[in-house]
């Protein structure tokens, strides 16, 4: 199997700024990720940015690919990148966050693998299971609904699906039902990356805020499979930065 890694890294991060260049133990966020990412079994690892600060404190560790600053997700960043490195259509590329500096190497290998045998789909990514009721209903928890062959059903903010009789009367009963957190790495083909640039951002997708949903609006069949290993979760405020640097500190 041959696939890619691209890792877009924004310094203007709006509740974070400069957060690819966060000291860590005393390595920056990016270069943790690109190592992790280099752990990989991916043919080669790149780092997408339009700050030029993010690409000197990367020298030759790892290609960069400069982006334009005005892209208004990763995933077209990435079509820029793929585009720029003149991709074939069927080639992989694995779209792991810049703030994920834990992600383990294993999760990578698994979403490029399942894109790989499934060549009626166009994209995959990961879950895992919701334990907690608090999770459950935290609209910031992404909620993934797929079917018995791993194809996706649906990606929301609310708690679904909706247990009818555990949920009865304001009842928030975890005993029954299965539910699974969407885990943010995506595999996608490169066609597809560049028909998803074409297409309008979709109704479901503005109310959701949700861009997967937009593929899905469009027909794109999405695989969806349990994490081979747990993911934990990335580097979103200050609060989250202290506790990996406290974390990782004595490493």
């Amino acid at each position: 199997m041959s696939f890619y890694v691209v890792v877009p890294a924004r310094y203007a991060s709006t509740r974070l700024p400069g957060k690819p260049l966060a000291d860590i133990a005393g390595k920056t966020m990016v270069e943790r990720v690109a190592e992790r990412c280099q752990q990989s079994g991916a043919d080669q690892v790149y780092v997408a940015t339009d700050d030029a600060r993010i690409a000197d404190v990367l020298g030759d560790t790892v290609p960069v690919v400069m982006t334009r600053d005005d892209h208004p997700s990763g995933t077209d960043r990435l079509q820029e990148v793929a585009a720029k490195l003149s991709l074939a259509d069927d080639d992989i590329i694995v779209n792991v966050q810049g703030d994920e500096p834990l992600i383990p190497p294993a999760v990578i290998n698994q979403v490029a693998a399942n894109l790989a045998a499934n060549p009626d789909c166009q994209m995959a990514t990961l879950c895992e299971a919701i334990e907690s009721a608090e999770d459950l209903f935290n609209p910031n928890v992404v909620k993934a609904v797929f079917d018995d062959a791993g194809r996706a059903l649906y990606f929301s903010r609310a708690p679904v699906p909706w247990h009818r009789d555990a949920f009865a009367d304001g009842k928030q009963d975890m005993s029954t039902g299965q539910w699974w957190r969407h885990i943010g790495i995506y595999a996608y083909r490169v066609a597809f990356l560049h028909q998803y640039v074409q297409w309008q951002p979709a109704t479901l997708e503005q109310l959701e805020s949700l861009e997967q949903l937009r593929a899905m609006a469009n027909g794109v069949a999405i695989h969806v499979e349990p994490a081979c290993e747990a993911v934990p979760g990335g580097v979103d405020t200050q609060a989250d930065l202290d506790r990996l640097r406290t974390q990782l500190g004595g490493k």
